[in-house]
């Protein structure tokens, strides 16, 4: 195990794992401010595009279930190594496709290669470190993935103005390129041999049933996963509310964006640091009862009829804020007792997390009202349940 000192000097191969944890926000958040563009371009209403966003959720979720078995077997980089050469062939056909039908299908595709970046580092950091370390290594992952949906968004406005909403793509396959060059000189494997366990059908079947039966496991994964469903109905639904209905130009849209975003980064430093007093556990009570309270005043705000673009900001950054936390504890915890089946434990909770991000942007592009309620009801519904969730998976840890 790595000491409690490796947070000020990071290491490098949690630099290389955070790189490849931006795979995922990098291929949701890039596109967004192409979306009209999209649907001008393809001739397809604007709610169609959104369910490009949807099924690539889909798919990570889907996804994830093969790459635990197969990195549990064959080690942590070679199906890392698949995935990134699959997810850059994925991005240049989804660069090519020529109608809706097709960008839908490849973007399927390019989840089932962006998923191995998903679910393996998790699977790398926990190799390395112990359940509170382990935390604090996802919460700078958490660093990662706040920062892209910053850059993300305004990288992706800069290539739609300078090319067209194909040169986003183009850029997703140059950074899986260039991840899977770094991948292949400069990763070393993190699992021991000995602790490899056989591709049988049987012995996979077991793994899931006794995670899927494992009370702390799900509790904790289903706190995070309903947790990202919010932040996923919040990416999914943030450019018809911000720009359809409260009228913000799409130059602008990054911008709030990035405040979210950076709400989601400061939290999830702050909760590194407090891992160093306090256990996971009450980091992620307290984080739950603020994510349950900001989604609630959202949720009231809107069906009395008051709410306004400054209120939803500071609701909408109360939540990330809270998500900041919320996240890597619940990680941690859903991942400390299952050491033996590591790579099965983080794809499965990568699975359930992807299906609740996906029923929730689903649930928020298919409902629309004219006012944000859509998205401030998926937000609370979401918070509910994470709270719930968590509750559960705490009265078991007592």
């Amino acid at each position: 195990m790595a000491s409690r000192s490796f947070l000020p000097q990071i290491p490098p191969w949690l630099i290389l794992m955070g790189a490849l944890a931006a795979i995922g926000p990098l291929a949701i958040d890039m596109y967004l401010p192409a979306f009209g563009a999209m649907a001008a371009d393809l001739g397809v209403h604007p709610g169609q595009v959104e369910r490009t966003l949807a099924s690539y959720l889909l798919g990570l979720a889907l996804a994830q279930l093969a790459y635990g078995p197969l990195a549990d077997r064959y080690g942590r980089k070679p199906p890392l190594l698949i995935g990134l050469v699959l997810f850059s062939i994925a991005s240049i056909a989804c660069a090519l496709s020529s109608d809706i039908d097709h960008l839908i299908l490849w973007r399927v595709v390019q989840a089932f290669g962006g998923a191995a970046g998903m679910v393996i580092p998790r699977a790398v950091i926990r190799d390395h470190l112990d359940t509170r370390e382990a935390a604090q290594a996802l919460s700078l992952l958490m660093l990662v993935m706040g920062v892209m949906p910053i850059l993300a968004p305004l990288l992706g406005g800069q290539a739609v103005t300078l090319g067209s909403w194909r040169t986003v793509f183009y850029l997703m396959s140059l950074v899986g390129a260039g991840l899977l060059i770094a991948v292949a000189l400069r990763m070393r494997e993190s699992l021991d041999p000995g602790r490899r366990s056989p591709l049988a059908v049987g012995a996979i079947a077991a793994h899931f049933h006794l995670l899927l039966t494992h009370r702390r496991f799900m509790g904790y994964t289903l706190a995070g996963g309903f947790g990202s469903g919010g932040l996923f109905a919040y990416i999914s639904g943030s450019p018809q509310v911000f720009i359809s209905i409260y009228g913000v130009d799409p130059r602008w849209f990054g911008l709030l964006f990035g405040l979210n975003a950076a709400a989601l980064i400061g939290a999830s430093q702050v909760s590194a640091r407090l891992l160093n007093r306090h256990p996971p556990i009450r980091l992620l009570a307290r984080a739950q009862g603020i994510l349950v309270l900001m989604t609630l005043c959202a949720l009231l705000s809107t069906l009395l009829g008051w709410i306004d673009l400054p209120l939803l900001m500071l609701c909408l950054m109360g939540f990330m804020a809270s998500q900041g936390f919320v996240g890597p504890n619940a990680a941690a915890l859903a991942l400390a007792e299952q050491g033996p089946r590591l790579g099965v434990a983080s794809a499965l909770m990568g699975a359930l997390q992807m299906l609740c991000g996906a029923l929730a942007g689903f649930a928020v592009s298919a409902w629309h009202t004219g006012t944000p309620l859509p998205l401030t009801a998926v937000l609370a519904a979401c918070a509910a349940l994470s709270w719930l969730s968590g509750r559960i998976a705490m009265q078991t840890d007592r």
